[in-house]
């Protein structure tokens, strides 16, 4: 679901950092996470998206999640920014 819109160029944010930023300040719409990432990063990620009521989807590796986002290195974590 969330892939499909990074794909067809819904606004995005990549990384841990700027993700969690994204969803402490209720800008994501949803969040996706490299399912070969290590769980300690990933982890207070998908903490935060419980306690936000947001909706995490998983992607295989961080190689296709950093392509579908358009950067040229793996990403373990993205958040699909939500449209005003």
């Amino acid at each position: 679901m969330f892939l499909a819109d990074v794909k067809n160029g819904s606004p995005v944010v990549v990384g841990v950092k700027q993700s969690q930023k994204a969803i402490a300040r209720d800008q994501a719409a949803g969040v996706l996470i490299a399912q070969d990432a290590d769980e300690h990063v990933t982890g207070p990620v998908k903490d935060l998206c419980g306690a936000k009521g947001i909706t995490v989807e998983t992607v295989p590796t961080m190689q296709e999640l950093g392509k579908a986002c358009g950067i040229h290195v793996g990403a373990s974590v993205a958040a699909v920014l939500k449209t005003r």
